[in-house]
């Protein structure tokens, strides 16, 4: 068993989070690979900051709102409290009305995303492991990790609260290890961006690669939920995140299904300029 403390230092007095920083990071390695993708195939540098900012703000808004409307209006000023489901949608739209604003084509918005998303994601569940939230089930594996200070510490009370069958013998303050679940997470999206990296030179159709995204993510988090210590069950059978994640999936399906095939589109004015300045250059 592996016991996982918060990773919290200061600065002066200001104090910083592991959860902080990598929520950050998530976004600045997002921002990077769109970035990248937008240098190799000529476009405008900075839609990638632009596209950032949309996800961060939209994010943010969209986790705390989902996290309200499981708990209630008093969760509004927590300091905890972003729900992934709620990010993703929020971001999304927050990049979506981005790509309207400079006039970008939304399929290629979908196109440069994909991938970020995946790779943005695994980092942040690394936050979510450092501050020791989102974890599973007790078990006895040899990687199974406890939470002390976690949010909350995976104290048999707290599994209880999250519907899991703890032995009544077990006292209510006993620290039990669980499944790392976030890490579970950053491993199988790492390898969902192994492929959409790989696939972002496909000729298959612009946008595509979007429905493939939200098909590995529909898939990771069901399954992944199999594990997680949650009290949000729909009828006692699947949880909340994995009912999203079936609607994710055949979202995902529809937008493979119809772009697969539909070749590349124009970038709009706003990413050629990237094109034209390159093209300047060279004249």
């Amino acid at each position: 068993m592996i016991n996982a403390y918060p990773l919290v230092f200061h600065i002066g007095s200001f104090e910083v989070t592991g959860f902080g920083l990598l929520m950050m990071l998530s976004f600045l390695v997002g921002a990077w690979l769109v970035d990248q993708e937008g240098k190799r195939l000529g476009f405008a540098s900075d839609y990638a900051g632009d596209m950032v900012m949309g996800a961060v703000v939209g994010g943010i808004i969209g986790a705390k709102l989902w996290y309200v409307a499981l708990y209630g209006a008093d969760a509004l000023f927590a300091r905890s409290g972003l729900v992934w489901y709620g990010g993703f949608i929020g971001g999304t739209l927050g990049v979506i009305l981005v790509g309207w604003w400079r006039q970008v084509p939304i399929r290629w918005t979908m196109q440069l995303m994909a991938p970020a998303m995946a790779a943005s994601y695994a980092v942040g569940r690394v936050g979510c492991y450092v501050v020791g939230d989102d974890y599973g089930r007790p078990t006895d594996l040899p990687w199974a990790v406890a939470f002390p200070q976690g949010a909350p510490a995976t104290t048999a009370a707290a599994l209880r609260n999250f519907g899991v069958a703890i032995p009544e013998g077990i006292s209510p303050d006993t620290i039990l290890a669980v499944h790392p679940t976030q890490l579970y997470e950053v491993g199988l999206m790492l390898i969902a961006f192994f492929f959409l990296w790989r696939w972002r030179r496909s000729a298959r159709g612009t946008g595509w690669l979007f429905g493939a995204y939200l098909v590995f993510a529909g898939v990771e988090r069901f399954v992944v939920e199999i594990l997680r210590a949650k009290d949000d069950r729909i009828f006692g059978v699947l949880t909340i995140a994995q009912v999203t994640s079936i609607a994710l999936i055949f979202i995902g399906t529809i937008v493979i299904g119809n772009l697969s095939g539909k070749g590349t589109i124009p970038p709009g004015i706003w990413l050629q300029k990237g094109v034209a300045e390159k093209a300047s250059s060279h004249s």
